[in-house]
């Protein structure tokens, strides 16, 4: 049996999952813990890569390994490989001014309009969480440390050459960080890096940063980025992907597949044949990890919302479901935005949460914990309308991520999409998604080995209640502003 690895390094944890590679059966995982926060030194990644492989068994019988990561992190690296500064997480807003500032700047060397000008050049308008954002804030509020970048990295980029063997110290530091490699899908959420013609935005770079620095080659679908340091077979190095272009390799989606992730945040990709340039920032225009593309819409806000509901109602998250079940439709009006750390979708970094609608009537522990589930599904609805208008095929939903566990959530999330929703059975669709293509560097093929590992799945019937929609449009853009 030949086996490979593969990895998700995401916000909260990492993943590893072994695979064989002709069939996709699991033979082992392990995981390990990420600490809280928005800014993390790196170092504590590599760390739990190293636990999290240890608890998977080791890789001395693996024959080939990739990464897939949570994306937009700023790893910035100086002329000798080592670290500037903490790297900023995708969820860290504080580049929000960065975001605006970038747009208006863009938008002044041509007709004005910098969002169009953004789309145009790289399929999305910056946010504060991507990348160049990040670069931004670094250039105005850091100076010296902007001065000292020679080199950029995302998450997963970082981890393959670290797996690869590299890292400060090295004897030749320009050939180490010449050895950087990324892939489509997480280039794509850098903003300096275009879909649409496949290649590094430099004058972005050095219109964020202040100057140019060495960016990761893009190593191409399918294909080899290196060799590993660890394990006794040298295993060949994936290019790795982002964590939702993985999820979806995972997944096995194709065009019309849409999935739906409930996470730290709330992710609705799909499948396109063509790529996305959504002028109003709905809609990022990314890349997958198979050569076709991945539009995706992203909140921030959401299993934390659960997570904050059942705090707030003294239960647990069995308890939550319960509640919430047992309320009607709508909650009898009480309406939840769930915007509790800032959004990314719409852009409102600032934004506060707010709960309406309030009556004698719907003061119950049911009512919230319904308001709560709604009101995040509500949010993960918009984002899949903003897809639809882009003109993004929608014939099957697959629910997945933590969220999707709740059982309040895989019943009330057809009512809500208004489709079908099909959970499958739960997995480490990211660590799954990068083994499989672990695999497919190994067959050489021309497309990813045929893996089955969404095909059970429960499907959840759509019974609109389209109030439910209607009542939440009515008051979401009715937020406060988190204080200065």
């Amino acid at each position: 049996m030949t086996l490979v690895a593969g990895v998700d390094s995401s916000t909260q944890s990492c993943k590893v999952v072994v695979r064989d590679a002709a069939t996709g059966a699991l033979v082992r995982s392990g995981r390990a813990s990420h600490p809280d926060g928005t800014e993390i030194d790196p170092a504590r990644w590599w760390h739990a890569l190293q636990v999290a492989i240890t608890d998977a068994g080791g890789l001395d019988d693996v024959e080939a390994i990739s990464v897939g990561g949570q994306q937009h992190g700023m790893v910035a690296l100086d002329a000798d490989g080592a670290v500037v500064r903490d790297a900023l997480l995708w969820n860290d807003t504080r580049s929000a001014q960065s975001a605006l500032d970038l747009i208006d700047e863009l938008g002044a060397t041509g007709d004005g309009d910098g969002a169009a000008a953004w789309a145009a050049a790289i399929g999305s308008v910056p946010v504060a969480s991507l990348t160049v954002t990040k670069l931004r804030w670094l250039r105005d509020h850091e100076p010296a440390n902007a001065a000292r970048v020679a080199a950029v990295a995302l998450p997963h980029d970082w981890l393959t050459w670290r797996l690869a063997g590299h890292g400060p110290g090295s004897s030749d530091p320009a050939a180490a960080l010449a050895a950087l490699t990324t892939d489509r899908s997480d280039a794509s959420g850098t903003g300096y890096w275009s879909p649409i013609s496949d290649d590094y935005r430099r004058d972005l770079l050095s219109l964020a940063l202040g100057h140019d620095a060495v960016l990761p080659r893009v190593v191409g679908p399918g294909e080899r980025a290196g060799t590993s340091a660890l394990g006794a077979l040298r295993p060949a190095l994936g290019a790795g992907a982002g964590d939702n272009a993985a999820a979806a390799l995972g997944l096995g989606l194709t065009p019309g597949d849409v999935a739906i992730s409930i996470g730290t945040s709330g992710v609705v990709s799909a499948i396109s044949a063509v790529p996305t340039a959504d002028a109003s920032g709905l809609v990022t225009g990314f890349a997958d990890a198979t050569g076709a593309f991945l539009p995706l819409a992203c909140t921030l806000n959401a299993s934390r919302v659960l997570d904050a509901a059942a705090r707030m109602l003294g239960v647990d998250h069995a308890g939550l479901s319960a509640l919430a079940l047992s309320a009607p439709a709508g909650a009898d009006g009480l309406v939840l935005v769930p915007y509790l750390e800032g959004e990314r979708t719409p852009n409102k970094p600032d934004a506060t949460g707010a709960l309406h609608g309030l009556r004698l009537a719907n003061t119950t522990p049911a009512h919230l914990a319904r308001a709560a589930v709604e009101g995040m599904l509500c949010a993960l609805a918009d984002g899949l309308d903003a897809l639809v208008a882009q003109g993004v095929p929608v014939q099957r939903v697959f629910l997945i991520g933590g969220g999707a566990q709740s059982e309040a959530v895989r019943r009330i999330a057809p009512s809500v999409l208004g489709l079908d929703v099909a959970v499958p059975t739960p997995g480490e669709y990211v660590a799954d998604g990068a083994a499989r293509q672990a695999a497919w560097v190994l067959s050489g093929a021309a497309t990813p080995p045929a893996w089955t590992a969404a095909g059970s799945a429960e499907v959840y019937q759509a019974d609109a209640a389209p109030q439910v929609r209607a009542q939440y449009a009515a008051v979401r853009e009715l937020t406060g502003t988190r204080p200065a």
